[in-house]
């Protein structure tokens, strides 16, 4: 495999050519990335050529029409899935009530969910709230020490009355990456289905939903170089299983049942300029075949880039005694998202790093409960330092001279 060409990649992102924005390195990715232009591009055309309303006869309502298509059937190809199998939303947390809404009509007084807590509220909040139905919401716990799931603790929570277990592909704070594939075999041989938070690793990568094995997947659209949008896989078997939650006469489209309001138009149709960008890097760095093996590239591409960007950051920070690193002190498997508990307010550390160029973010960053498991008072929060696979090298130097200033 090539190495990833960071100068070709960067010239993709218009922020780094922007000059407001120059002297400063951008480590809050895991609030939301830059866009790339490829998407910029479409946004733009669609809002000055396309800006009607989409799928009538006449040609500018025609294209509308097949651009926000063109989003759909390119992204499931890259996701591995069929392309009525993904839908839009106006966010991840949108996209997750709704799905609640339907699982609360379909469920009966007595079935169970898990949920964990090293969760992102979006993905936790929504369906704790079922146990107002009388569905009993059992709570697949972390390790307070090294804030890692365990899947013995899963298979003690697990039993004939589960019918969702829902966990995140990683966790926007502990950062490890979960291990998808084996702990939704077990929830699947328990007789239960899976709903993967994947906001928090998909900007590393877009995977494979197809040969995961998840029956649903959900990320955010703007936190992986896209429109403000939230993207969510359903599998055919359980969303055409599941009580339609759009108009009756939507009943039968498996991507309409669970998009209650109108979508926007622009944004899906802006969406597919992350296929375009994912396209444009895997043809630059010659990863030839079909769509979901091109994808799976450069998902490797990037992912090694960034370990390799990540481990100098780990030894750096976890080599202070001022600071408690949560999650694994190692690269390879968790995201480039490190949350340090400072043992004091981190937001104005943030303040202080801001003054050195450095663009971070201190709070709970909606994982309270995960902050709560580590003892870490949320009032107080973390210092989370982001980035993504167009991070410069000579940026987490930059980042890790900052932190010696002002930890």
């Amino acid at each position: 495999m090539s190495q990833l060409d960071i100068d070709w990649v960067r010239a993709q992102f218009p922020a780094f050519a922007e000059p407001t924005l120059q002297g400063q390195a951008f480590f809050e990715n895991a609030g939301g990335s830059y866009t790339c232009r490829q998407v910029i591009d479409r946004l733009t055309r669609y809002y000055t050529q396309r800006k009607v309303q989409p799928y009538a006869p006449y040609d500018a309502s025609r294209l509308a029409g097949e651009e926000m298509d063109e989003a759909r059937t390119r992204l499931a190809a890259m996701l591995g899935v069929d392309t009525d199998e993904v839908s839009f939303g106006p966010s991840t947390t949108q996209n997750t009530y709704v799905l609640a809404q339907a699982f609360r009509q379909w469920m009966n007084p007595g079935d169970a969910i898990i949920v964990t807590n090293q969760d992102h509220e979006a993905n936790t909040g929504p369906w704790r709230r079922l146990a107002d139905e009388g569905i009993e919401v059992r709570e697949w716990r972390l390790n307070p020490e090294k804030g890692s799931l365990d899947p013995a603790d899963l298979d003690n929570l697990l039993d004939d009355k589960v019918r969702l277990v829902c966990f995140p592909h990683c966790s926007n704070v502990v950062g490890e990456v979960n291990d998808v594939v084996a702990i939704t075999a077990r929830a699947h041989a328990a007789g239960a289905f899976v709903c993967v938070d994947g906001v928090s690793y998909a900007p590393h990568g877009f995977v494979n939903v197809g040969e995961i094995g998840a029956d649903i997947y959900l990320f955010s659209a703007y936190k992986t170089y896209g429109p403000h949008q939230g993207v969510m896989v359903i599998r055919r078997d359980l969303g055409m299983t599941l009580p339609n939650q759009a108009h009756y006469f939507n009943a039968d489209s498996l991507y309409k049942r669970f998009t209650p309001a109108g979508p926007d138009h622009a944004q899906i149709a802006a969406s597919a300029g992350m296929a375009d960008y994912i396209d444009a890097l895997t043809a630059h760095h010659g990863i030839e075949g079909d769509a979901a093996t091109r994808c799976a590239g450069a998902h490797d591409l990037m992912r090694a880039h960034e370990v390799a960007l990540l481990q100098p950051l780990l030894d750096h920070v976890s080599a202070k005694n001022s600071v408690r690193l949560l999650g694994p002190d190692r690269a390879e498997n968790r995201a480039p998202t490190v949350a340090l508990d400072l043992g004091r307010a981190a937001d104005p550390v943030a303040a202080e790093l801001a003054s050195h160029g450095i663009m971070a973010g201190g709070g709970d960053f909606y994982a309270v409960r995960a902050l709560e498991a580590h003892g870490i008072d949320p009032e107080k929060g973390v210092l989370r330092l982001s980035f993504t696979h167009y991070t410069h090298a000579d940026e987490v130097a930059k980042l890790m001279d900052a932190l010696d200033t002002v930890l």
